[in-house]
């Protein structure tokens, strides 16, 4: 499901620091060694270059990488060296400082990493910040934003497979009455979709579409316009088709005119060690047109290049 290519045989993390120093040495930065070594590793691997470089060199590796890269292929590096749940953090810390998109941010975060990956982005957003990204929710959203976006960041949700038929059945109900009466943001909508695991989410959404043939999306849409309905929505295909939420996410970055690379960079570097073939896939289905031949007909350079590297279609 990863696209993120690993060498058969890395070099030790000692090796690895010195050829990234060597890289910002002299008059001009080898970007390409760069990329050669940061866009093939895990995010355990780089973890450990991160401390190597910094013990051997008495900086942090991200402060050199910022003194030394600009622009859209820094703003790649940077997020895709960063540790995954300290990369969310500052991605939701950035979110509620931003005027758009900022709610969809939070939202995706919240929704499509495991309890145990929204727990450690919790403690990291506490470490790095000096206050829980709950406060932070609670304080930069209002009205139905803040009423679904807050207890989705605080959620701790059962991951296993054990579903429940008959809490599925009448939970689909509910779902379907409060809908009907346009009840959009009741606590118990609310308390459904932040509350229950995925697989039960499933379950329900299932039988929501059997008992009242309509996809719950579908009678989602009764105002096109309505932004929180939007959400919503996007919610709801986060929890259960995250494959389907980040293709459109990024059929829309670069199809628009001019490429959103906030939302390209996103996706990119937060799915490649998770869900990227997957993505990749869909986006092909719904395209006819490859992700990898989307972004190098998008992007340029080294930006270009680090970018497909991450999905797969770089050389290891």
């Amino acid at each position: 499901m990863a696209t993120l290519k690993v060498p058969a045989h890395v070099p030790a993390p000692s090796e690895d620091a010195e050829q990234l120093h060597k890289a910002f040495a002299g008059w001009g930065t080898n970007e390409q060694l760069i990329i050669d070594i940061l866009a093939h590793r895990n995010a355990a691997q780089r973890n450990v270059i991160r401390k190597v470089y910094s013990e051997a060199y008495g900086e942090d590796l991200l402060t050199s990488l910022d003194k030394e890269l600009s622009s859209d292929f820094e703003r790649a590096v940077m997020l895709f060296t960063l540790d995954p749940a300290e990369r969310d953090a500052y991605l939701a810390n950035e979110a509620t400082k931003k005027f758009t998109s900022s709610n969809w941010v939070l939202m995706e975060i919240a929704c499509t990493r495991s309890s145990h990956e929204l727990f450690n982005v919790r403690k990291a957003y506490h470490a790095r910040y000096k206050k829980s990204l709950e406060e932070d929710v609670a304080h930069h959203t209002t009205g139905d934003y803040r009423k679904l976006l807050v207890p989705l960041v605080s959620a701790f949700r059962y991951e296993g497979d054990d579903i429940n038929q008959t809490l599925a059945k009448s939970e689909a109900k509910i779902l379907r009455d409060k809908i009907s009466d346009k009840c959009y943001n009741d606590e118990e909508v609310i308390r459904i979709l932040t509350t229950r695991s995925k697989a039960q989410l499933n379950a329900t959404l299932n039988h929501y579409n059997t008992a009242f043939g309509n996809a719950i999306n579908k009678d989602l849409k009764a105002d096109p316009n309505d932004d929180f309905l939007k959400l919503l929505r996007a919610t709801i295909k986060c929890l259960t088709v995250p494959e389907k939420y980040f293709e459109k996410l990024l059929r829309q970055a670069i199809n628009k005119l001019g490429t959103d690379e906030w939302a390209l960079t996103r996706v990119v570097t937060t799915r490649a060690e998770v869900d990227m073939e997957r993505i990749k896939e869909e986006y092909h289905r719904r395209n006819s047109v490859t992700l990898e031949k989307a972004i190098a007909g998008d992007t340029s350079g080294d930006y270009e290049r680090m970018l497909l590297a991450l999905i797969g279609a770089g050389d290891c």
